[in-house]
């Protein structure tokens, strides 16, 4: 049995972020395929023809000299979804405070706009988009059409990961798709000339192919990584370092934890394997004022994060409970004014 048909996510490049600190699938009480195995060396999609990589857009050269300037900020973008007054408010509040928005698909599968769309969208309201781009919910002909789509709506940046099966969210109905996985998709989204991240998930288990798996990524074509919740800054750090020192030339961003309230500690628990400073939630829960509080442990945590050598940004994130996503968005203003001043 190959290792696409064994893996429920049918992963060609894995594993995906959803392995349990035993080495469990996310879905069931049985190991993670990918478990115990070398990462496979980045050798194309099987049976295809990826076209040469075109030029960058306009959009992916203005990006990288975004990030090449340092201290970046990215804010987690939420609204509700198919709202595009909602929509519009939080982008509205996020205009002019963050670098650019890092806008993905809902890890609990909900439906949603098109990432094309949510794109044309936010940029009307003067925002730069990186558009989250998973494999979810769309086989490989739709994947190239949401990417041309992406292109000609003017997109920033393209995040590629393979997504949460259906089955861990809410629409246990629908249908997973996982024609490609996110290693299959960077090459696809660069042969467009979009500028592509990717995530590392260090903290998270078989912790000896985390590196690895990057550094196929970047192989593929990716030129960003956004580092995942690890435990703070020294396990962010150690990354960097030894992906440096590996011979990576990846432009890395740093994610911050934001957290206000219970509902927003929720949001951000419900992603899998995450690891937060110790003690981190706990004290902003605990405060007098837990807004106040988490907007000034962001802060403190985001200027730490910038100090790392290598790490050119930091990604605010998080997201809110349900009626809350404008507060999230004004809180995540209110973090990258105090960054930005």
């Amino acid at each position: 049995m190959s290792l696409s048909a064994a893996c429920p996510k049918s992963m060609e490049y894995g594993p995906c972020g959803g392995v349990s600190a035993d080495g469990l699938c996310e879905l069931g009480d049985f190991p993670c395929t990918f478990v115990g195995l070398p990462v496979r060396p980045w050798t194309g999609i099987d049976g295809v023809n990826i076209p040469p990589r075109a030029e960058p857009t306009p959009q992916a050269v203005a990006t990288a000299e975004l990030l090449d300037g340092g201290r970046i900020v990215v804010g987690d973008f939420s609204a509700r979804a198919l709202d595009e007054d909602s929509l519009r408010q939080c982008a509205a509040a996020l205009a002019g405070e963050v670098d650019i928005v890092l806008a993905g698909d809902a890890n609990d599968a909900r439906v949603q706009f098109p990432p094309s769309l949510r794109v044309a969208l936010m940029k009307a309201q003067g925002l730069r988009v990186w558009a989250g781009f998973n494999a979810r919910d769309r086989n490989r002909v739709a994947l190239e059409a949401e990417l041309h789509g992406l292109r000609a709506v003017g997109v920033d940046g393209v995040h590629c990961v393979t997504g949460d099966h259906t089955a861990s969210g809410h629409r246990a109905d629908a249908m997973p798709v996982f024609d490609l996985d996110a290693t299959e998709m960077t090459a696809l989204a660069r042969s467009l000339g979009h500028l592509v991240s990717v995530a590392a998930q260090p903290g998270r288990m078989p912790a000896e192919s985390r590196l690895p798996l990057v550094l196929e990524k970047e192989r593929a074509g990716a030129e960003v990584c956004f580092v995942d919740h690890c435990g703070g800054v020294e396990p962010v750090a150690g990354f960097v370092r030894e992906a440096r020192e590996a011979g990576s030339q990846l432009r890395f961003i740093a994610c911050v934890p934001v957290v206000f309230d219970r509902e927003s500690a929720a949001t951000l628990a419900a992603f899998p394997g995450i690891a937060l400073p110790a003690g981190y939630v706990d004290a902003i829960a605990s405060a007098a004022d837990p807004r106040g509080a988490g907007i000034e442990a962001a802060v403190e945590l985001s200027e730490r994060m910038l100090d790392i050598d290598g790490v050119l940004g930091v990604d605010l994130s998080g997201g809110p409970g349900p009626g809350q996503e404008l507060a999230f968005a004004q809180a995540l203003a209110q973090i990258a004014g105090r960054l930005k001043a």
